[in-house]
């Protein structure tokens, strides 16, 4: 297990982090995704840190506070020592009416200084801790100034309740404007985007992963396997194993015609390599320069296994550049047009970066 920098801090995750939506149960959403309870809970997590994992994420909102529950009594029952392993968690959606942390009132969802004040009180109550060590902004409240989003979570920081602040699910701008306000006041910043991204789904390249590079901010993948498309259960005929998580939650969309193209090709190399498709697409991510910890969800034992082994997967060129060509991004403005202006400047650019 290899460990990464979190963005423009001193703080190192493993590259790989264990997601907890499969934790509770609680709702019918979150029933389709999961229902692990205490125990088998408790054997994931135990088998990720074995591993090296040392960054666990969960949510408020997962299984309506639950797994934010189960994930916090695992890390008692295990005795983990609190400096041996980085918890993140998210706020912004309402955690439901029987959460006996929080109402169901208008202001229990959102992005405001309210919400999120009130959101990490609970959030440290459910987990057993006394301090979160990433908080997330789990999506864009259109409703709450990104100044007032922003400043709270430097409160947040300068009272000692979490560590770093990071957000997820927003576009380039909304993320640089809140970095602009917080340097401009000197709070806090954002470290870190959590973003879904895949073989399957690059479009987070258009955008984000510049701004990522730009401004040294790290990135944890969502959803790597494209909600199960990518694990090689599936086939075009739109057959797919029983208990498999599309049958019954098909997100998060995605182009199934180019997604089963890269399949075909992963499959070949999985074959070569004798291992699984599953672990062929974590290793695309794993070989990304801009992820820095790609977030793995289990329901078994051997589904976790199976995602662990992918850190020790190694594509070649050859390898990366037919996954690459397979998976492009078709040619958008501004994009091409980039591309095409910025050959003006590419060969001194090039040589000056030689000497």
């Amino acid at each position: 297990m290899r460990y990464r920098k979190l963005g423009n801090t001193g703080l190192f995750v493993s590259e790989l982090c264990l997601g907890t939506m499969t934790f509770g149960g609680q709702g019918e959403m979150w029933s389709q995704i999961g229902d692990l309870q205490q125990a088998d809970a408790d054997k994931l997590v135990g088998r990720a840190l074995d591993a090296g994992i040392n960054f666990i994420d969960t949510a408020d909102v997962y299984s309506q506070g639950q797994s934010e529950v189960i994930t916090g009594q695992a890390l008692k029952n295990l005795n983990i020592p609190r400096d041996d392993v980085v918890v993140a968690t998210k706020v912004f959606g309402p955690t439901g009416v029987d959460d006996p942390y929080r109402s169901a009132g208008v202001n229990n969802r959102g992005a405001s200084r309210y919400h999120i004040m009130e959101g990490v009180k609970a959030s440290l109550k459910r987990l057993q801790l006394d301090h979160i060590d990433l908080y997330q902004i789990h999506g864009f409240d259109p409703a709450t100034p990104i100044e007032e989003t922003v400043r709270a979570l430097h409160t947040l920081v300068e009272h000692g309740h979490v560590r770093y602040v990071g957000v997820s699910n927003w576009a380039a701008w909304q993320i640089m404007k809140a970095l602009g306000i917080a340097q401009h006041h000197g709070w806090h910043r954002f470290e870190s985007l959590q973003a879904y991204y895949t073989l399957a789904g690059r479009d987070l390249e258009r955008e984000l992963v510049p701004l990522l590079k730009s401004e040294n901010l790290g990135l944890m993948v969502w959803s790597p396997l494209a909600g199960g498309l990518l694990s090689g259960k599936y086939s075009r005929e739109g057959q797919a194993e029983a208990g498999n998580r599309r049958a019954s939650f098909d997100f998060p969309p995605v182009d199934r015609e180019r997604g089963f193209d890269c399949i075909d090709v992963m499959r070949e190399i999985a074959d070569a390599k004798g291992v699984s498709v599953a672990q062929i697409a974590l290793a695309w991510l794993l070989h990304r320069p801009a992820v820095t910890s790609v977030i793995i969800g289990a329901k078994r034992l051997d589904q976790l296994d199976d995602n662990i082994a992918a850190c020790e997967v190694r594509l070649t060129d050859e390898e990366l550049d037919r996954l690459d060509d397979v998976s492009a991004l078709p040619p958008e403005y501004p994009g091409w047009m980039l591309e095409r202006q910025g050959g003006y400047r590419r060969e001194q650019l090039a040589q000056s970066q030689e000497r």
